[in-house]
């Protein structure tokens, strides 16, 4: 069922505000993610077609939200990129196994492993906190964690939460930041970077 209202309150640097439908009643959450139009900014006083569904907390917000005058577009479905979740996959169990033949420093193994379940987490609490409204993780901060050695971690997060993985300019960089990861893996494997990868051992 769709519903109708007037935008009361928003709140730009939080990217959320609140809704007073037609017909009365409780005034409803709504988050800038929930309009189909990504381009323009809401202001208040606007009239809102939306729908209602519920957050991870159980609370009511809107979705699928139009500004007067804008068709609801249907959604496609995101797919789930393979690559993005066989290539962490594999990276990881080739972690494990080149430190079990001994080609590789405990604290390598530990550093990616740990890195990528801590970002992980990080994703899962910034989606959290978007659908919330509330203060959101940096891309900044993703970004260096990725390169820091958690990508597997945020590339299963973006495709198994289906957080991060529809926004191209996010993805370029973390994608960025992936290759300049193995590309300095693959130095301290190289007669130059030897010396380094000695020290960790």
């Amino acid at each position: 069922m769709r519903f109708k209202g007037k935008l009361i309150k928003w709140h730009a640097d939080k990217a959320f505000g609140f809704i007073a439908p037609n017909g009365g009643g409780s005034h409803v959450f709504i988050h800038k993610s929930a309009f189909t139009n990504k381009n323009r900014v809401p202001k208040v006083s606007e009239v809102i077609t939306f729908s209602i569904t519920k957050d991870n907390a159980d609370r009511y917000c809107a979705c699928d939200a139009t500004f007067a005058g804008e068709k609801l577009k249907k959604k496609q479905s995101k797919k789930i990129s393979q690559f993005s979740i066989y290539l962490p996959l594999l990276f990881l169990a080739t972690i494990i196994i080149t430190y079990t033949l001994g080609h590789l420093p405990q604290k390598i193994m530990y550093g990616y492993i740990g890195l990528s379940v801590i970002t992980y987490l990080t994703y899962a609490f910034d989606k959290s906190k978007a659908q919330r409204g509330a203060w959101r993780t940096s891309e900044g901060t993703l970004h260096l964690l990725a390169l820091a050695g958690g990508w597997p971690g945020a590339a299963l997060a973006q495709q198994h939460l289906r957080h991060k993985s529809s926004k191209q300019e996010f993805r370029n960089v973390f994608w960025l930041t992936v290759m300049l990861n193995l590309g300095v893996l693959i130095w301290l494997h190289t007669s130059a970077g030897t010396k380094y990868l000695t020290l960790l051992t």
